[in-house]
């Protein structure tokens, strides 16, 4: 079983590639930078570094954000253990209700999320460059 933590600086280049191998961008470090400063404890990694997935959480809602395994590693419950673990992690924090974006055409996605809860919803995604 593969154990989960917060992410660490040092975890940075093998969580990059994780994403790329995912075919997800890349978060850049600047980005990572303001992120860590609001909900470090909500960037979780597995043990072994083949999972990521990001929390962060308004005070109001919690958002899972950028969850990926590498290709090679899927199938062994590591997905699900991250999100066991963020889900665990808003508990503690007082988060009611968790929300979480997946791509239309990302069936297999969609198909995870709702065995572990998760319900679509009808809203749509309005979105604006700054």
């Amino acid at each position: 079983m593969t154990d989960v933590r917060a992410f660490r600086w040092d975890d940075y280049e093998a969580v990059a590639a994780v994403w790329a191998a995912a075919g997800r961008e890349v978060v850049p470090r600047a980005e990572l930078e303001a992120k860590l400063t609001r909900d470090p404890e909500l960037f979780l990694v597995s043990g072994d570094l083949s999972g990521v997935v990001m929390g962060t959480y308004d005070g109001r809602r919690g958002w899972i954000l950028r969850l990926a395994v590498h290709p090679a590693h899927r199938r062994r419950g590591i997905a699900t253990r991250l999100v066991s673990e963020l889900e665990e992690r808003f508990r503690r924090i007082g988060c009611p209700r968790v929300n979480l974006l997946v791509l239309p055409d990302n069936t297999a996605g969609l198909h995870f999320w709702q065995t572990l809860g998760y319900l679509p919803m009808p809203d749509v995604l309005c979105t604006k460059p700054l």
